[in-house]
């Protein structure tokens, strides 16, 4: 695997990764989110513009996870990040948070922030094995506060959702 920017090209390629990402949340009886469709063109063009789009290519170069991250409050924050099903438990992911990581380092920002699912086991408990660890509502940004709002705008809270913030 290695990790590299997105081309503009594989855009619906990422929506497909997102796609069957997705369907494991079906059997955990979250089917609304297996259902939900992934980010538009226009929206996924943005990251790779801004250059926070990466993706996990395998040794074809065809990409098999990827990451989209925005600037949020100083920090980089994880807007998502998806490893296809059939390359799944390799270590892809903290691949991709690695190298947001390091990226972060490099410009100074103090941490990595995310929003996820608590009671999701590859979401919270996940990424606390790599070191992010759960905010209460007090200590949230103003940007990490808006981001809550737009999630539960549509629904999202359904679920136990939380920030998590990993220092660097």
């Amino acid at each position: 695997m290695h990790i590299r920017a997105v081309h503009l090209d594989e855009l619906p390629a990422l929506q497909g990764i997102e796609r069957a990402a997705g369907q494991c949340f079906r059997e955990i009886g979250m089917p609304e989110i297996a259902d939900d469709e992934p980010l538009a063109l226009g929206e996924l063009a943005r990251y790779h513009h801004a250059g926070l789009a990466r993706v996990a290519a395998d040794e074809t170069d065809t990409p098999v996870a990827y990451l989209i991250a925005d600037r949020v409050d100083g920090n980089l924050h994880v807007e998502q990040v998806s490893v296809h099903p059939d390359s799944a438990r390799r270590g892809i992911g903290r691949l991709l948070l690695n190298h947001l990581a390091a990226r972060a380092t490099n410009e100074k920002a103090p941490a990595l922030t995310l929003t996820t699912f608590t009671e999701v086991p590859w979401n919270a408990p996940y990424y606390a094995r790599l070191g992010f660890r759960l905010l209460d509502d007090s200590s949230l940004t103003p940007g990490l506060r808006e981001i809550r709002r737009r999630e539960a705008a549509p629904g999202l809270d359904r679920w136990p959702r939380a920030c998590m913030r990993r220092e660097l």
